[in-house]
């Protein structure tokens, strides 16, 4: 089979240091902007609705206005050169001299407003924008399908759906991430698979607003005139205006098309009667939340963590900080760290990220350990961000208690891979198995790996594990390895080595059904599994706008099985059934460091090995006869040539990729009802993960 080849120049990574300035769009035309006249009336009726709004307060201190007031003519005032907030290309405006007038009245009314108020000027209170008020703060242009919102300081809006955001004015928080006005779209995913995304206005204050874009012009360019009036009287200073856009990608498509997914991004039944429904935002697929709905909730000793480990990654420290994030099931460890990465983002142009957790995996279907260099925020549940990480290897599995060796080694392999002398922070995710040999498997990955910070989180007070502090991890046994040595002379003496110490950090966990799995629809743990794997698959897809195709209509690669090795990880099969239990299975596409050397049949591991992987596909048919393998992935061919090696897990593909495809007729392949259950090795097999070896209990 011909392919082109494909190169990818990955840039070298960076020193801390703050690189908002790095993800600026492209400069504004100044034939893209054009002014709008600004009616008395309209500012009339704006004090009017500032005196009489109910959720007011005063303040000591005098707000600053939308636009300063200066000592230029109009036709000075129309030759204004205004520049990008994070340092982008300036570019000048070039308006009719009588609309710039009616917005420079508009200005020194403000002005005058504020004069008047000496020291008491209204602002609206932070707090949830629901219900009513999201037809005064919002508006939509139903000509382009997008909608404006503004947002006053500490304003939130929470939803459940998906858009693109992009930030007009000022500067609004999603998931700790920083979005200011200059920088590029992002997109947000607020699915019913996780808690509902919120995103919140930031104060502006601090900003030179003499060097932006004026709020009218903003709005100018994006809305109609009626709208526009109605929206700028809601500009205050303090404002943040955002442009949410509707959001559909080949991945959204793909989840739709299976009738159990349909309704991901709407709502779950406990959350419709709280569901604003009538918004102008509720065409663009974003669907806004009342205030009795809790949306990410962070705990004091959370934001407390999250400021320590920001000021350790941009102090002067030895190397780079390491932070090893660990606790129970279900406590908040994923979402804690997609906090921390993104708050990180703020500051530095990327963060290193070692995948631990197999069975609820970030970047990749699970099964995975992984290093991924992380360099966009994290705005959505990991399905949502899918991708192939610099350094990953194939472990099988959604549990490592069948093989804690090759786990540690695994892990160990990876760190190696990491280049040492970069500088960027890592942050290494680790599972939710805190007992027995969990627990010894986190004293070894602290011991192995060069950790400088530990976060533990626990929930009601306690951490549900013996705290991971430097005292405990002198005496404490691991699987790999022991408490370091310690005679009764070196008690007296200072020739040993003092243990290498690290900062312990315990966050305590406050949101609503912490430690325990969500039971509504879409929330188990095994459905994010097979959420991630079908938005793996969903790369499959062509980016273009049009219908999904099944599967089973795409063309698969034809691989011989003389080229390739053949082996299953979970399990031992014999040679004789090893093409049954491939056939139809998810198969890690891996690259020996050895060459695949056949005898004329098919090549079968008898061994796994620790080895890369480059991505997955999908082994949908095997023809014996030619010696053929039948292989579905999106992964680029270049790469496919280095793979000589399929291993088997037993992570399986979801149920509805057999049965719920579209455009099938006639009997479905692979699929069977005649099943007994009472055949020996039928049922799944159980075993007790706290269950210990007559070898390990000595060591407690």
């Amino acid at each position: 089979m011909k392919v082109n080849k494909h190169t990818q120049v990955k840039g070298k990574s960076q020193k801390w240091k703050d690189v908002r300035g790095k993800r600026c769009r492209a400069p504004i035309k100044s034939s893209d902007l054009s002014s709008s006249p600004v009616a008395m009336k309209v500012i009339k009726e704006h004090h009017v609705s500032m005196k009489k709004k109910p959720s007011v307060k005063r303040l000591k201190t005098k707000a600053k206005t939308v636009t300063e007031p200066n000592t230029t003519s109009p036709e000075c005032e129309s030759k204004k050169s205004y520049s990008h907030a994070n340092g982008g290309s300036a570019f000048t405006t070039n308006t009719e001299v009588e609309d710039l007038q009616d917005c420079k009245d508009y200005s020194q009314s403000v002005q005058r407003h504020d004069v008047e108020a000496s020291g008491e000027t209204e602002d609206v209170l932070g707090g949830r924008v629901e219900g009513e008020a999201l037809h005064h703060c919002a508006q939509r242009d139903d000509r382009r399908n997008r909608a404006v919102l503004v947002l006053q300081k500490n304003q939130t809006l929470c939803f459940r759906g998906k858009c693109v955001l992009t930030c007009l004015y000022g500067r609004v928080e999603v998931m700790g991430f920083t979005i200011e006005e200059g920088q590029k779209s992002y997109p947000l995913f607020s699915p019913a698979s996780h808690c509902p995304l919120t995103v919140r206005a930031m104060e502006t204050s601090h900003y030179d607003r003499e060097d932006r874009t004026d709020a009218s012009h903003i709005l100018q360019e994006h809305l109609p005139p009626a709208s526009r009036k109605k929206l700028l009287k809601k500009v205050t200073s303090s404002s943040s205006i955002i442009l949410l856009e509707p959001m559909e990608t080949s991945l959204t498509r793909f989840l739709s098309s299976f009738t159990n997914l349909s309704e991901l991004f709407s709502p779950p039944v406990l959350e419709l009667m709280s569901a604003v429904l009538d918004t102008p935002l509720n065409g663009l697929g974003v669907i806004p939340l009342a205030s009795n709905i809790e949306g990410l909730k962070t705990s004091r000793s959370c934001k407390e963590a999250l400021s320590t480990l920001v000021n350790a990654c941009r102090g002067d420290i030895d190397g780079c900080a390491v932070i090893l994030v660990c606790g129970i099931r279900n406590v908040g460890k994923s979402t804690f760290i997609r906090i921390l990465i993104n708050t990180l983002l703020n500051h530095t142009a990327s963060v290193d990220y070692l995948e631990g957790d197999l069975g609820q995996t970030e970047f990749t279907p699970a099964g995975c350990l992984s290093l991924s260099t992380v360099t966009e925020p994290l705005l959505g549940p990991p399905f949502t961000h899918q991708h192939t990480p610099e350094h990953m290897i194939y472990y099988g599995q959604s549990s490592c208690e069948s093989d804690l060796d090759r786990y540690l080694e695994s892990l160990k392999s990876l760190w190696r891979r990491r280049a040492q002398s970069r500088e960027m922070p890592v942050i290494i995710n680790t599972m939710g198995w805190v007992k027995g040999f969990g627990l010894q498997l986190l004293v070894d990955i602290i011991r192995l790996l060069p950790v400088t910070h530990v976060v533990q989180l626990g929930h009601s007070g306690t951490t549900q594990s013996p705290p991971l502090t430097p005292e405990f991890l002198r005496t404490a046994p691991g699987y790999q390895t022991h408490p370091p040595a310690q005679t009764a002379m070196d008690e007296f003496t200072e020739s040993h080595c003092p243990p290498r110490t690290f900062s312990h950090l315990i966050v305590q966990s406050e949101f609503q059904g912490v430690a325990r799995q969500g039971t509504a629809k879409h929330q188990r743990a095994n459905e994010h599994r097979e959420l991630s794997l079908l938005a793996y698959l969903s790369q499959l897809q062509s980016p273009d706008p049009g219908p999904v195709r099944p599967l089973h209509s795409l063309t698969p690669y034809q691989v011989s099985n003389t080229a390739v090795a053949l082996g299953v990880i979970h399990c031992e099969v014999a040679p004789s059934h090893m093409f049954y239990a491939a056939n139809a299975s998810l198969v890690g596409l891996c690259c020996l460091a050895e060459k695949v050397t056949s005898k004329g049949g098919p090549v079968l591991l008898s061994q796994t090995p620790i080895c890369p992987c480059v991505g997955f596909g999908v082994l949908r048919g095997v023809d014996t006869s030619r010696g053929l393998y039948f292989l579905l992935t999106p992964v680029d061919p270049s790469t496919l040539r280095k793979v000589n090696c399929l291993l088997l897990g037993a992570i399986s593909l979801p149920s509805c990729i057999f049965t719920a495809q579209p455009g099938f007729e006639g009997e479905m392949p692979y699929v069977t009802t005649d099943y007994s259950f009472d055949l020996t090795g039928a049922g799944k097999l159980r075993v007790f993960k706290g269950l210990m070896r007559p070898s390990q209990m000595g060591r407690q």
